[in-house]
């Protein structure tokens, strides 16, 4: 069996993606103001929501590490997902996230993502990771500017103009 570590925050618990997870998961994927600014930027059925989560267990399997669940940690209600990432033709170790709708604007992404960034940096011995935001989604940048992140270019990527911001290692001479 896969150990995927359980971090815990203030307020967070991210956990290993699970199947009692998929309802929730799969309803977030299938809203568009959810995927508007990933990968196509349109919403999943729900095959298609259960490959992506297969997809996002796999990548701990093979890279070690990988996307979280997001839980509220006093009721355990998932709220979404954040993480590391960095299949395949990815311009470098990625740290994303994405929240249910009633769970965006309460600084829960900075929060996860805070911690994401602290297991890539100190348990992975990552000297940088970098956030690829899409240059219409304001908000991402906003949580990417919380968790100290720069602006480094813009790159096309999937076909889109993308927002590279990135993170470097709190010690790092940078």
């Amino acid at each position: 069996m896969l150990e995927i570590p359980v971090l815990i925050t203030e307020r967070l618990r991210l956990t290993a993606l699970s199947e009692r997870h998929f309802e929730l998961y799969s309803a977030m994927l299938a809203d568009a103001s959810s995927t508007r600014f990933v990968g196509d930027g349109q919403p999943l059925d729900r095959m298609n929501a259960w490959r992506s989560m297969a997809m996002l267990i796999g990548h701990w399997a093979l890279r070690g590490y990988g996307m979280w669940a997001v839980e509220l940690k006093e009721s355990g209600e998932f709220i979404g997902r954040v993480g590391l990432h960095n299949p395949e033709g990815w311009p470098d170790l990625e740290l994303g996230w994405m929240l249910r709708p009633e769970h965006r604007h309460h600084g829960y992404a900075t929060e996860a993502g805070r911690a994401a960034l602290a297991y890539a940096f100190n348990r992975l011995g990552a000297e940088r990771a970098i956030s690829l935001i899409r240059a219409e989604n304001t908000e991402s940048e906003r949580v990417a500017r919380r968790l100290g992140g720069r602006q480094s270019t813009t790159i096309d990527f999937l076909g889109s103009a993308t927002l590279v911001y990135t993170y470097h290692r709190p010690d790092s001479p940078n």
